[in-house]
């Protein structure tokens, strides 16, 4: 795939401009946003990532306007785990509805940041090292059995050491001083909650990376493709939030279908890496692989719609790839403030 620089330059213009729209939005007047607000960006969003595909499509072929389609929507399902613990870590602290969207936005950004970094990484390893894609294979698969023996659990947001260690190195108050990080209060500068909001948000957005890039990886190997993919489907996340804020405690097969989907993905980075040692072993298509995630996505939806209907009390968990067990965790509905 021939990207010029041009086009680099145009796709990254593009994705800062919608950054900046986004912030406009959010700093113009912090406030609640309602379904009818979330809808009309999230159709706004989706419209511009499919004509994205399009143009894709368009000028390099179908076989990168599917690679583009189907690494879209394995980051999408995946951002819809990332708003499980969004949700989790909102209710933790106990944020008022006001500031949701300007962590969700800083959220945004520094997910795009982190998976910046991490596609540069990817695509100079598969570059240098063919066994790459046996590496990326191996995690997917292990982050997929993980996530399907945890699904009925959630992260502890509370556990995180990069939280624990700056509540003990810096002074803090519980005021939200307007959203602001820092405030003054008898001439000696305190740190607000929201800080420590960023981090566990940021801190999150690093773990995500480390399993969305290989992911997307397994679809396709060419980083101009996985950048847009990852950017299109982050940029809409403020929005979808705010969609599906209700409905996600209702998507309880969700875990078990992203685990399918990861596993899925690292047997084909597997199979990739052994065909390129054996010849004869197969690989899998990129239409096999859209087929697939979109079935599961349907089944899962299907499986979870049909289970709350029968089940009214049944809740969905984020899932956890962490080995450890925490029986007094609350398993309850993910509760979020009042304002």
């Amino acid at each position: 795939m021939d990207v010029t620089i041009t086009a680099w330059a145009v796709t990254v213009l593009a994705v800062l401009v919608l950054i900046a729209l986004d912030f406009m939005v959010v700093s113009s007047k912090p406030h609640e946003v309602g379904m009818k607000e979330a809808a009309g960006w999230s159709v706004f969003y989706i419209a511009i990532a499919i004509a994205w595909g399009a143009g894709i499509w368009a000028i390099y072929g179908a076989q990168y306007g599917t690679e583009y389609y189907t690494g879209w929507l394995v980051e999408k399902a995946l951002s819809v785990d990332n708003l499980f613990v969004f949700v989790i870590i909102l209710g933790k602290f106990a944020v008022p509805p006001k500031y949701w969207q300007k962590i969700l936005l800083f959220g945004i950004m520094f997910a795009l940041i982190a998976r910046t970094i991490f596609i540069l990484l990817g695509a100079a390893m598969l570059e240098y090292f063919s066994f790459t894609f046996l590496i990326f294979g191996l995690l997917l698969v292990w982050t997929a059995v993980q996530l399907a023996r945890h699904r009925d659990e959630d992260p502890d947001v509370e556990d995180s050491k990069i939280v624990e260690f700056v509540q003990r190195k810096l002074p803090f108050t519980n005021e939200w001083n307007n959203g602001k990080m820092t405030m003054m209060e008898n001439g000696r500068r305190l740190f607000t909650p929201m800080l420590l909001v960023m981090i566990a948000i940021g801190s999150t957005d690093v773990l995500f990376a480390l399993d969305s890039i290989p992911a997307v990886y397994g679809i396709t190997s060419e980083p101009y493709i996985v950048f847009a993919a990852n950017a299109f489907a982050l940029l809409g996340l403020r929005a979808l939030f705010f969609l599906l804020n209700g409905l996600l405690d209702k998507m309880v097969y969700l875990s078990l279908g992203l685990a399918i989907i990861l596993g899925f993905i690292g047997v084909k980075l597997i199979l990739h890496w052994a065909h390129g040692v054996w010849s004869w072993v197969p690989e899998v298509d990129t239409l096999v692989s859209l087929a697939v995630i979109v079935v599961v996505l349907i089944i899962t939806a299907i499986a979870s719609w049909l289970k709350v209907r029968n089940d009214p009390e049944a809740i969905a968990h984020a899932g956890t790839v962490t080995l450890s067990h925490h029986p007094e965790r609350d398993q309850g509905p993910h509760k979020l403030p009042e304002e």
